[in-house]
């Protein structure tokens, strides 16, 4: 499994703060992103490739093919956010 979050105004669109999900088939950052688009309405807005978000994996910021395994922490959230 991974463990997703969501930050800053992901967090709202999405209407939660976290959430598990089993690993894609296509472990990537990429993958996941593909695997989160399909769900249609404000996911494919909101996480668009015209769209600007940043992704860490482990706390550590992550790129398109970086790999994830079970267990990882992913974070998605915009490049600035207040706070």
């Amino acid at each position: 499994m991974l463990n997703i979050l969501y930050f800053a105004r992901l967090r709202e669109t999405f209407a939660m703060e976290k959430e598990s999900l089993n690993v894609p088939a296509t472990a990537t950052v990429a993958g996941l992103l593909i695997e989160l688009r399909a769900r249609g309405g404000v996911w494919a807005d909101a996480l668009g490739v015209d769209k600007r978000w940043r992704v860490a994996v482990n706390q550590n910021m992550a790129e398109i093919d970086t790999p994830l395994k079970s267990g990882d922490e992913v974070a998605i959230f915009p490049p600035v956010t207040g706070g």
